[in-house]
């Protein structure tokens, strides 16, 4: 199953307050070992909502809104995406993650949809232009 794991900002980190050489150097081995595992398949930390925009959809219409944003709760400040067997492996290398924020961090784990999942929908000519566009990323 794939999960993607989200690392929730703070204050800090919409603040644009870089790691310590030592968060980054516990990070890199915990990713390492990700990677190692095979379990890690993506993972990027993102800069504060100040720099990013959301696009607001209503029907045809589409606005969009300069950040930063607001509710730091609700932010994300990085991401995983791991293949895992099950959530409870997934909860177990959670665990193993360093603290990703100074004075306490967050990750959300959250299953990915597999095409499957979406039955009689996803017929196989929708089918196979996902299969295209998977094939090209």
């Amino acid at each position: 199953m794939r999960v993607i794991v989200f690392v929730k900002a703070n204050q800090d980190s919409e603040e644009g307050v870089m790691p310590t050489t030592e968060m980054l150097e516990a990070m890199g081995k915990f990713n390492e070992q990700l990677a190692e595992a095979g379990i890690m398949k993506a993972g990027e930390g993102l800069q504060p909502s100040k720099k990013g925009k959301r696009i607001l959809f209503d029907g045809s219409s589409r606005t969009v809104i300069d950040g930063p944003f607001t509710e730091t709760k609700e932010l994300v400040a990085g991401f995983w995406i791991w293949e895992v067997k099950d959530m409870d492996e997934a909860v177990a290398w959670a665990r193993r993650c360093p603290n990703p924020m100074e004075g306490g961090g967050v990750l959300e784990i959250r299953p990915m949809f597999e095409m499957d999942a979406f039955g009689d929908a996803m017929t196989p000519e929708v089918a196979e232009i996902h299969n295209r566009v998977r094939d090209k990323i």
